[in-house]
C-alpha cells in the first residue's frame, strides 16, 4: 500500500513561489473528468480514474493538467452548476481522492489547475436557497434580483447563452433573477463585497489543498450593469457564432451591459493578490465574440489580473487559413501587446477541430506544430493528441441541455465529450467496465492509445515530439515573436530570445506553396517533425501541409 506523507503547507507555498513563472509558455492538458477514465465502474469518469492515467499524461511532456469541475453539483450543466464549492461530488469521488490526485501529479512533475466557476452557482447551492426565501435575509442580495416591469415582463432584454431570456421568475420573492446560462444557474451579485469575500475564501480553500492554479470560467460575466440597462442590437454583419451558435438569438445583441463591466478588473486584482501569496497562476476564459482580444489585453495587463486568458479566436467553426491566423495576431499586437494568451483549437464546449476544419492526418500534424510554436501558453484537450473526430450522436443519446434545445441545427457539446479511447480491444474502449454515460463510437477505437503507442508514425508520437521540441527551446516557450505573416497559404514568423532565433513556416493548405526565406544563416531544425530541410537560395518550397523550421544561435 502506498502511503503519501503530506508536505507542510508552508513548504508547498515556497515550492510554488520558486516556480512562479511556470505558466508562461506552458502546455496544459485539459481533462474532462466525466469522460477521462472510470475507476468505479459506474460509467462516469472520476478522480481516481484520473490518478490511474496521470502517468500517460506526464508521458506527453505537458506541464500541467486543467481539470474541469468536479464539485458537488446537481449536474444540470455537468458540474458547471456548483452546489458546494468545498467538496467533491460523490460521482467523482472524495476530497481524499483529490488529495491523492494532487500528490500523484506533483510526483510526476505536473502542475494541477482546477476549474473555478465563480460567476454563478447552482440553484441548489445553500446561498441561493437562502437568498430566494425573502427580501431581507442575510443573503438576499447575494444574487442579481430585479423587479418586473409594470407589465410583468423581465426587467430588461438580456438573453441567456443557452437560449431565451436571461431572467427567471421566482414565485417566492415575486422577482426575477439573472441567469446568463441555464435557469438553474443563477448569477451571483459581485456588487456585494460579501460575495467576493466568500469566493476568495473558496479559492484559498483549494490553494491550501495544493492546487497550482485555476481555470476561471466566464470571467467577463462577473459583474452586470448596476442599472440593468438594455443591451443594444448587434448589426447582422457583426454577428459571430464563435461563442454561441448562429441559431441562438444571443448573437443578435451587443452585450455591453450584461457582461464586460470595468469592475471585473477590480475583483480580478483582488483574486491575483491572493494567488500571488501562494505562487499560483490562473487562466481566464473570455466569452465574447466581438471584444475577446481586447479583454484579453485588459485582464492580463500589469500583473493586476489573471496571468493568461483563454481566447476563442481559434475555436470558431470557420476554417483557419494562414491569412486568418495573421489577422488574429495583428489584432492581438494592436490591442493586447503586453497581454498573454492561452491558445487552443479544441475544448469541452466546441466541436473537435479535426472535424470542425475537416482535417486529414497531415493537416492535424501541421496545425498541432503551429499551435506549439506560437507565443503564449497552450491548452490541449483530451483525445486531441489521438486525432479523435467529433462523435456523431443520435438525439436520444444526447445529455447536453444546450444541444437538446437547439437540435438539429446545433447538436450541442456531447460530441466532443464522449469517453477517452484507451484500449481498442477492451469493452467500452477501456474507459469503463460498464455502459458509459455517453457512447463509445466504433470509429474511435482504431485511434486508441493502445494502438498508437505501438505505431511510431502515429499522431500521438507526433504530439510528444512537438511538445518536447517546444520544451527544448526557450525561444518557443517565452521568447519574442515577430510579426506573423501570411504569404499565400504559408504562415510564417520567427521566435527569438538571447540564445536563439527560430524560423517557423507552415503551409496551411493541401497544395504546394512557396515563400521567400527571410535573411539569416538558418540551420535546419525539426526534421523529426516532418520539416523540410532548408536549402540555399531565397525560395522555400513547401508541400501540402508541410512545415519548415530553422535556427540561428546567439542572434543578438
Amino acid at each position: 500500500m502506498n502511503v503519501h506523507i503530506h508536505t507542510p503547507l508552508s513548504d508547498k507555498i515556497a515550492r510554488r513561489k520558486s516556480e512562479a513563472d511556470w505558466w508562461r509558455g506552458a502546455v496544459i492538458y485539459q481533462i474532462y473528468p466525466r469522460s477521462f477514465h472510470d475507476s468505479s465502474g459506474d460509467g462516469c469518469g472520476d478522480l481516481l480514474g484520473i490518478v490511474d492515467k496521470l502517468g500517460y499524461v506526464a508521458s506527453l511532456g505537458v506541464d500541467a493538467v486543467w481539470i474541469s469541475p468536479f464539485f458537488t453539483s446537481p449536474m444540470k450543466d455537468f458540474g458547471y452548476d456548483v452546489s458546494d464549492y468545498r467538496d467533491v461530488d460523490p460521482l467523482f469521488g472524495s476530497l481524499e481522492d483529490f488529495d491523492l490526485l494532487i500528490a500523484r501529479a506533483h510526483d510526476l512533475g505536473l502542475k494541477v489547475m482546477i476549474d473555478l466557476v465563480l460567476s454563478h452557482t447552482s440553484d441548489e447551492h445553500p446561498w441561493f436557497v437562502e437568498s430566494r426565501r425573502s427580501h431581507d435575509n442575510p443573503k438576499a442580495d447575494w444574487y442579481v434580483w430585479a423587479d418586473p416591469k409594470p407589465d410583468g415582463t423581465p426587467p430588461n432584454n438580456w438573453l441567456s447563452i443557452f437560449g431565451g431570456p436571461a431572467w427567471h421568475w421566482d414565485s417566492r420573492r415575486c422577482q426575477y433573477y439573472l441567469h446568463n446560462f441555464l435557469a438553474e444557474q443563477p448569477d451571483l451579485n459581485f456588487w456585494n463585497p460579501d460575495v467576493q469575500d466568500a469566493l476568495l475564501d473558496v479559492t484559498r480553500f483549494w490553494l491550501d489543498r495544493g492546487v497550482d492554479g485555476f481555470r476561471l470560467d466566464t470571467i467577463n460575466f462577473y459583474f452586470a450593469d448596476r442599472d440593468l440597462r438594455d443591451n443594444p442590437p448587434l448589426p447582422p454583419e457583426e454577428r459571430d457564432a464563435s461563442i454561441a451558435p448562429a441559431v441562438n438569438p444571443y448573437n443578435h445583441q451587443r452585450h455591453i451591459h450584461s457582461k464586460n463591466q470595468p469592475e471585473n478588473l477590480e475583483f480580478l486584482a483582488r483574486f491575483r493578490a491572493l494567488l500571488d501569496e501562494y505562487g499560483a497562476a490562473a487562466v481566464g476564459e473570455i466569452g465574447d465574440a466581438q471584444s475577446g482580444l481586447s479583454l484579453l489585453g485588459e485582464y492580463t495587463r500589469d500583473k493586476k489580473g489573471v496571468h493568461m486568458c483563454y481566447a476563442f479566436e481559434f475555436l470558431s467553426g470557420e476554417s483557419l487559413p494562414a491569412e486568418k491566423v495573421a489577422k488574429v495576431f495583428a489584432q492581438l499586437d494592436k490591442v493586447a501587446a503586453d497581454g498573454w494568451a492561452c491558445w487552443a483549437f479544441s475544448n469541452h464546449d466546441v466541436m473537435r477541430h479535426s472535424s470542425r476544419w475537416d482535417l486529414q492526418l497531415a493537416a492535424q500534424r501541421c496545425y498541432s506544430l503551429l499551435l506549439l510554436c506560437l507565443r503564449g501558453s497552450v491548452c490541449l484537450y483530451q483525445g486531441e493528441e489521438l486525432g479523435l473526430p467529433e462523435a456523431e450522436l443520435a438525439f436520444e443519446d444526447l445529455r447536453d441541455p444546450y444541444g437538446i434545445a437547439f437540435w438539429p441545427e446545433y447538436r450541442g457539446r456531447d460530441g466532443c465529450r464522449t469517453p477517452m479511447i484507451w484500449d481498442r480491444d477492451a469493452p467500452h474502449a477501456g474507459f469503463s467496465l460498464t455502459q458509459p454515460w455517453l457512447p463509445v463510437l466504433d470509429g474511435h477505437r482504431e485511434m486508441a492509445v493502445s494502438s498508437q503507442e505501438t505505431d511510431p508514425s502515429a499522431l500521438l508520437h507526433h504530439y510528444r515530439r512537438a511538445i518536447a521540441f517546444r520544451s527544448r527551446h526557450d525561444a518557443l516557450r517565452t521568447g519574442d515573436q515577430s510579426v506573423v505573416r501570411a504569404e499565400g497559404d504559408v504562415l510564417w514568423f520567427t521566435r527569438e530570445n538571447e540564445a536563439e532565433r527560430i524560423f517557423c513556416a507552415f503551409n496551411l493548405s493541401d497544395t504546394t506553396s512557396e515563400m521567400t526565406l527571410p535573411d539569416g544563416n538558418w540551420q535546419p531544425l525539426g526534421e523529426a517533425l516532418g520539416g523540410v530541410v532548408l536549402a540555399a537560395g531565397e525560395t522555400l518550397h513547401l508541400g501540402p501541409w508541410q512545415v519548415a523550421l530553422g535556427i540561428v544561435t546567439n542572434p543578438r
